[in-house]
């Protein structure tokens, strides 16, 4: 029982976004607190799980909106594929906004990561992927020169980065990912268009070569309702 005010919180928002039309904005944060005779805190809190849904977004300085509910993107995570292999096998269409492709050298974090040399030249391709004009992902690709130079990408660039060495005949076996759920930090948080902390779904990976040669690191930043990762496991005797 002790849950039940929270519960009834949780009841109340989803009677109002429900109501909402989609891009509408819903009342300011002290506003609904009040209204619904909770703390900002709780409020806060309540919240979130139907932005994990993809129900509503909050954009830092302009409020929060509800959005219309989007297909999810559902992938297994036995093969390694790029977001817009897996958007075109379902039948949906994804976009890339805010691409940056730059020159850089690596520190000891990234040279430990890709198991090159401090300071040694490397490229970084950062973007963040839309679906419905939406961002849904954030993705951070940090390569090798010799394996990837920022000239190397074609104008007409959509995106993966795994596509195009695919594409171009590289010869590539496995990645190695870790998967967690962070808060959005400040850098993440706002391509994407949140508030910094909300919570997000994280893979860190490395890509590697049929030699061994570590030729990616990513990082991958997914907002939760949007997608449905799963995995087939055998069972072990």
């Amino acid at each position: 029982m002790a849950n039940f005010p929270f519960q009834r919180l949780q009841a109340d928002l989803a009677t109002l976004i429900n109501k909402t039309p989609a891009g509408s904005r819903l009342p300011s944060e002290p506003d609904l607190a009040k209204q619904l005779g909770v703390s900002r805190a709780t409020l806060r809190e309540a919240m979130r799980s139907f932005e994990t849904q993809g129900l509503i977004r909050r954009r830092q300085g302009s409020g929060t909106f509800v959005v219309g509910k989007v297909q999810a993107l559902d992938g297994g995570l036995e093969v390694l594929e790029s977001l817009e292999t897996i958007a075109k096998r379902q039948g949906l269409e994804v976009s890339v906004s805010d691409l940056n492709i730059e020159s850089t050298v690596a520190d000891e974090d990234m040279a430990s990561f890709l198991n090159v040399a401090v300071g040694a030249k490397l490229t970084r391709v950062r973007r963040v992927i839309r679906a419905e004009s939406r961002p849904v992902a954030y993705l951070v690709d940090t390569l090798p020169e010799d394996v990837l130079h920022a000239k190397d990408l074609p104008s007409d660039f959509h995106g993966s980065v795994l596509d195009f060495l695919l594409s171009r005949g590289d010869s590539l076996t496995s990645s190695r990912a870790n998967v967690s759920a962070i808060g959005a930090t400040a850098d993440v948080a706002k391509p994407m268009e949140i508030q910094r902390g909300d919570v997000l779904l994280h893979f860190h990976a490395q890509l590697f070569n049929t030699e061994g040669k570590i030729v990616d690191y990513s990082l991958s930043y997914f907002i939760p309702g949007y997608f449905h990762f799963h995995i087939v496991r055998r069972v072990g005797h």
